[in-house]
């Protein structure tokens, strides 16, 4: 699943620019022109004196050029207002509309001219020009094969849409090494992001060393176990039983943060309080309410214990913060404020004294006294803070985050706009559409990842200012951030299997203007932009080619198999006999329709050439299939899909939370019963049910399984009835029971699954009510 692909790059459409003029985000304005510029060994890149930055970032290209084409590039100095033949000249200007990251970069078959204002604008119009060269431009080493070296002319003027474009990356869940650190800002810096947020702390390890307080990396960087797969996979939960750490020293941060500058990125610090912080308590155990005893989690979730609101946490945390802001830039600290439970604080003598000294009324504005009291340490020290949208939760006239607090807005871009008529800036990273650790296609077939599912498409259609805000409201929202969560991410590999493309479309969502967007044309520019990341080593998706298959009952018994991909430009090739899909295997052209169960397999292919991922699925056709089906009562939420589900010939999955379980359905403390219409009486003897096992959320499997048959749907006879344990613990799975029986003809089959009501004394959750979901029925 991981691994990538070379493309064969599709011929587009007549006179559609995107052919040659794949830049990945989109410029805001792109003029194409006769001609092209070729790069020989006799071109000139032609420099402004006394501009040691614009240098270095000239020097960068020739290097890069050189590697990849064996082609010197010679440098001499700018002088009078012609760049001179088969020329790349850098000139400053002086243009209030370029501002400080706006370029022009205009080629001709001669010459080539750059024009910026700061040597920001510089950095990104070379950024522009590496995507108008072939994609081998990125190889690390020479390439051997016949290249042209050359640019389509054009004429571009360009200038971002939010001063804030941010990539965030977790590496308190897992640890990546400084030298993927630097590689993750090489890309983000390419594609023309310009922030870093870099989350160092959380309940799972401590990754950065403070001098003054030696055990939040020797304890709190440090773990003893890790979780094994979704946190619900399992009863009782599996871990690996191996200790896990790692932390960044403080010249290692240092080197990150100037490495990052060169690349005109600035780094962002998070440091979280006053939740996720077991492993600062694991360390400091009197931080929290109960003086301890803590451990560094080892699972991924929630946890109750937080830092206790003393004046020596505050002391502990300005000692902290000190050191942090003495490695970063600034102006800005992220201090997280986000999830924080209150049982420790309701518990606490001392919180509830506090609360009732400080006339609070309740633990909600306490994590506000908390957070304004850091904030106010923060800005005395000419710093901002910012937080993630709980900050604003609790505030009073008399206790609130100063107007300088940005709001990083994570749950719903509502609470963003909110957070800006109260006039704080804000920075919108909603998860559903910018948790880049979501799902990006079918969650059976794809690697362990968060359970929920943002496809490519829908990530690109994030708008984070919506078109009638007032321009007071749309001017604090400072701009937008991909964010990457890692609990599930072990390796560099799978971080960038997760991020790209997906960030490529949050590049243009903070670069590009809302009316220059268009999905259409940033698909077309895809193909090349994967091509770039296969020289640059990259893991990536190649989810967005992947087929997906639609299933349809027929009234004579088939079932219709539908299969579509997201690429218009893409033909399926598909086997239903399980074996592997080539691109000579049989062509997809219209809809299938099997008359039997089938193993299938799709893959998407252009020019010859596999493009996408292989995709299979177990498809099962029975005299079940597509007949009327009704349950006996209504189905129970959060499992509330139609009941056609359990007999429209797919195989449901467990992948994921199991709110998001697909094709199954299910009923809470009550029998499942079904009944089946045949439509006319027919001889049967066997049924399958498939049925959920995940006891850590309550979905236990039945005490047994009826099936009854009839001839009126009103009078049944029971044929079968099979014991089942719902004690039975273990891996999150389905579970398919056959139950044979002699055989009989019926028109009607009812298949009851019977509830065990609760879940029983030993199971994590005992005395709850328990469920009873189903997946695919069959009858034969």
């Amino acid at each position: 699943m991981l691994g990538k692909i070379w493309f064969i790059i599709a011929v587009l459409a007549p006179f559609s620019i995107f052919g040659q003029f794949s830049i990945i985000p989109k410029p805001a304005s792109l003029e194409a022109r006769p001609g092209r510029f070729v790069l020989t060994g006799e071109t000139v890149v032609r420099l402004p004196a006394g501009q040691s930055e614009v240098q270095a970032i000239a020097q960068e290209f020739i290097r890069q050029v050189k590697t990849a084409s064996g082609l010197t590039l010679s440098v001499q100095p700018v002088t009078g207002s012609t760049p001179g033949p088969n020329s790349i000249a850098f000139v400053p200007v002086s243009d209030a509309r370029l501002g400080a990251e706006g370029y022009r970069l205009e080629v001709a078959p001669g010459e080539v001219t750059i024009e910026a204002a700061q040597p920001s604008g510089f950095f990104y119009a070379i950024q522009s020009l590496y995507q108008l060269l072939p994609p081998a431009v990125f190889s690390p080493t020479p390439v051997s094969s016949p290249v042209d070296w050359s640019l389509p002319a054009c004429r571009i003027e360009d200038a971002p849409r939010f001063r804030y474009r941010g990539l965030h990356l977790d590496v308190a869940r897992h640890f990546f090494p400084v030298s993927f650190i630097k590689k993750y800002i090489d890309l983000l810096a390419m594609h023309k992001f310009n922030t870093f947020h870099w989350h160092l702390t959380d309940d799972q390890g401590w990754r950065i060393e403070i001098k003054k307080y030696p055990k939040l990396t020797q304890v709190g960087g440090w773990r003893k176990e890790t979780l094994i797969g979704h946190y619900y996979e399992s009863d009782p939960q599996e871990f690996d039983g191996r200790p896990y750490g790692g932390f960044y020293t403080q010249d290692e941060v240092r080197e990150v943060v100037r490495y990052a500058r060169s690349k005109y990125v600035t780094v962002i610090p998070e440091i979280e309080m006053p939740g996720h912080a077991r492993a600062a308590l694991a360390a400091y155990p009197e931080l929290g309410c109960s003086g301890g005893t803590y451990e560094t989690a080892t699972k991924w979730g929630i946890f109750k214990e937080v830092f206790c609101p003393y004046d020596k946490t505050f002391d502990f945390l300005q000692d902290v913060l000190t050191e942090v802001m003495s490695l970063f830039p600034g102006p800005y600290l992220h201090i997280g404020g986000d999830e924080c439970p209150k049982i420790s604080w309701k518990q606490s003598p001392f919180c509830q004294n506090l609360i009732r000294k400080l006339k609070l009324k309740n633990e909600n504005q306490l994590q506000s006294y908390f957070t304004a009291r850091i904030d106010r340490w923060v800005t005395s020290k000419g710093w901002k803070i910012i937080g993630w949208d709980e900050i604003l939760e609790g505030n009073s006239p008399a206790i609130r985050v100063s107007p300088s607090a940005t709001v990083m807005v994570w749950r719903r871009v509502e609470d963003g706009i909110r957070a800006a008529q109260q006039g704080h800036d804000v920075i919108m990273t909603p998860e559903n559409f910018v948790y880049l650790d979501h799902y990006q296609g079918d969650r059976a077939q794809e690697p362990l990842a968060f359970g929920r599912f943002t496809p490519l498409e829908e990530t690109y259609s994030f708008e984070p200012t919506p078109a009638d805000l007032p321009a007071s409201v749309q001017n604090r929202i400072l701009g937008v951030q991909a964010s990457v969560w890692t609990e599930y991410l072990k390796t560099p590999e799978q971080v960038e299997y997760m991020v790209w493309p997906r960030a490529a479309a949050v590049a243009e969502i903070a670069w590009t203007d809302r009316d220059q967007k268009s999905w259409p044309e940033f698909r077309q520019r895809l193909p090349v932009f994967l091509h770039r990341l296969d020289y640059l080593n990259t893991t990536y998706s190649r989810t967005y080619y992947a087929v997906r298959a639609q299933t349809a009952a027929q009234p004579d018994g088939r079932l219709q198999l539908i299969l579509t991909t997201s690429d218009p430009n893409a033909e399926i090739r598909y086997t239903t006999d399980g074996m592997e899909p080539t691109p000579t295997s049989g062509r997809y052209e219209q809809p299938v329709l099997l008359a039997e169960s089938a193993n299938v397999k799709a893959v998407t292919v252009r020019n010859g050439e596999v493009i996408g991922p292989v995709q299979t699925w177990e498809l099962v056709v029975s005299r079940a299939t597509g007949k009327p089906i009704r349950l006996s009562m209504a189905a129970s939420k959060p499992y509330d899909a139609e009941p056609s589900l359990l007999t429209d010939g797919q195989l449901g999955t467990t992948v994921g939370y199991l709110q998001e379980m697909q094709g199954v359905q299910g009923v809470k403390t009550a029998d499942l019963t079904t009944i089946i219409d045949l439509q006319k009486p027919q001889t049967i003897q066997t049924v399958s049910i498939g049925l959920v096992r995940a006891t850590a959320g309550d979905i236990l499997l039945p005490k047994a399984v009826e099936v009854a048959v009839s001839d009126d749907g009103q009078r049944f006879q029971r044929v079968k009835t099979v014991s089942m344990n719902p004690a039975e613990r273990g891996k999150q799975a389905i579970i398919r029971q056959t139950l044979a029986f002699e055989p009989v003809k019926a028109r009607f089959v009812r298949i009851i699954a019977r509830n065990a009501g609760k879940v029983p004394i030993g199971m994590p959750r005992a005395g709850k009510p328990a469920w009873v979901l189903a997946d695919e029925m069959t009858i034969d």
